[in-house]
């Protein structure tokens, strides 16, 4: 299964959004990550629609987590992008071509079905353990220094 970019950038800007002390316009948030304004928009917009970020109006516009970090998991943030239907879906092959199964042979699930709805079923339950604040502790483990406050720092100022 192949994730789209939304996701990384999203899962990213929920990250990012931990770090700070005020709204993070979206222009910010493009800027931080060095994609367009467009194509961060249509993430945000899904954060948004999922009930995971809220868009605050005013002088410090911009955008925020609704909830906190340890209650939003990767899988919100990868369902809010690419939506909660399953990786795989079965078109019953074995129904067709040469070697066809009648339709009442194919009643239960074959074995390739029930192994991929297995394999999402435990990649959505590993997803489900990560919380964004987890992402954020991770993040900051991989770096020297406060690498989130650095972030949080740039936001407010426009330099680290």
């Amino acid at each position: 299964m192949k994730v789209s970019g939304g996701v990384e950038t999203a899962l990213h800007c929920c990250v990012v959004l931990t770090a700070a002390a005020e709204p993070v316009p979206a222009v910010r948030l493009a800027e931080l990550h060095g994609v367009s304004a467009t194509y961060l928009a249509k993430q945000l917009q899904a954060l948004s629609r999922a009930q995971l970020v809220r868009s605050a109006q005013g002088k410090a516009g911009g955008y925020v987590l609704t909830r906190s970090p340890e209650e939003i998991t990767v899988l919100d943030v990868v369902e809010a992008v690419e939506g909660p239907q399953p990786t795989f879906v079965c078109t019953e092959i074995r129904q067709r071509g040469p070697m066809a199964a009648p339709p009442e042979a194919c009643t239960a699930p074959c074995a390739i079905t029930r192994t991929m709805i297995a394999a999402d079923r435990a990649w959505r339950a590993a997803l489900r353990e990560v919380t964004i604040a987890d992402l954020g502790r991770m993040v900051g483990e991989d770096y020297e220094g406060d690498v989130l406050g650095q972030i949080g720092t740039w936001l407010a100022t426009g330099s680290a």
